[in-house]
């Protein structure tokens, strides 16, 4: 006999990796976006009139973001003017082809797109970055670049907010990377869902309790355009290592996702941790906890020769450029 369907009764396809409910092809759809729809309502992530900066790689987490945020924004009119902003951080056989992805997702939704680049923003790419300085510490780099990209695009595009396709997977496994490393302070940051409201342009994150396993079931049922292939300077990322013990820990415990993030929230309460102050940058005017940004201290080490000066403890980095002079 069929399995039916929890929601309406008919002939299910398949079963929610989240609640473990057996579903139709429609009303796993439904639930899927109301969920999320109810993430963005309960925290409150909009108000009408804002421009909105979807982040956007060509990934399946930022393709069902850009697709979910059209439909939702047109379903329940928000009223918000949607944006897909991409970051080329310049890496031949990869970034390349997954803008040619984006580009359709941008007829195919009818959504105005930017792309901005490291090269015109900071003069490397990350193929050069990385022929400077190996595959040691690279994601490092292209992290940070990456971050206050981002911003310089929004804010050429005049946005007030951005959206990220950070799903309940990515934040689970920051969460054990700052308990790994002992960062409390990132630790209260990594779980919230809007994070830079004391600055210009908020982060929000609408898939903070959406599974990675649904995220990849929506797009493919929906026949979703995105691009699959991962990062060719990626595998040996430290988050790999965090992502393969989660994995581990949900085959015995399916909702050790969701409980890590509730477990991270609980952690983040503790008062009596001092936490960065977010200023500006002294060089290039952009959110910043020290006088000097991340950005501008690794574009420093990378222009004079010294790519590892930006690496490490902001007070380890002082030390350096003490010691050698650098203005």
């Amino acid at each position: 006999m069929p399995v039916q369907c929890a929601a309406c009764g008919k002939k299910a396809i398949l079963k929610r990796p989240k609640t473990a409910d057996a579903m139709c092809r429609e009303c796993f759809y439904w639930a899927f976006e109301e969920e999320i729809h109810k993430t963005i309502i309960d925290a409150k992530l909009f108000t009408p009139g804002d421009k909105v900066a979807i982040g956007a790689s060509g990934g399946k987490d930022s393709t069902v973001l850009a697709y979910v945020m059209k439909a939702l924004n047109d379903r329940y009119n928000y009223r918000l003017d949607l944006y897909l902003l991409s970051v080329d951080e310049g890496i031949t056989g990869y970034r390349d082809d997954s803008l040619e992805t984006v580009k359709r997702n941008r007829d195919q939704y009818c959504l105005p797109l930017k792309i901005v680049s490291y090269e015109d923003l900071y003069g490397w790419t990350m193929d050069a970055i990385v022929k400077e300085i190996g595959l040691k510490n690279n994601c490092t780099f292209c992290g940070v670049f990456r971050r206050q990209a981002l911003d310089r695009g929004a804010m050429l595009t005049e946005c007030n907010k951005i959206v990220t396709g950070h799903n309940a997977d990515d934040i689970a496994e920051t969460v054990i990377m700052n308990i790994l490393r002992g960062d409390i302070a990132r630790l209260r940051r990594c779980t919230a869902i809007t994070t830079g409201q004391e600055g210009s342009l908020p982060r929000c994150k609408p898939f903070k309790y959406t599974y990675e396993k649904e995220i990849v079931m929506y797009a493919y049922f929906k026949k979703l355009d995105y691009f699959s292939t991962e990062c060719i300077y990626s595998p040996n990322a430290y988050r790999g290592y965090a992502r393969a013990f989660i994995k581990d820990v949900e085959k015995v415990r399916p909702s050790a996702i969701i409980d890590i993030i509730h477990s991270g929230e609980s952690l983040s309460i503790k008062k009596d941790v001092k936490m960065p102050v977010q200023g500006t940058c002294t060089r290039c005017g952009y959110v910043s906890s020290q006088d000097v940004c991340k950005a501008c201290l690794l574009l420093e080490g990378l222009n004079k020769g010294m790519p590892k000066l930006g690496i490490g403890k902001p007070h380890k980095v002082r030390k350096v450029r003490d010691i050698h002079g650098y203005v």
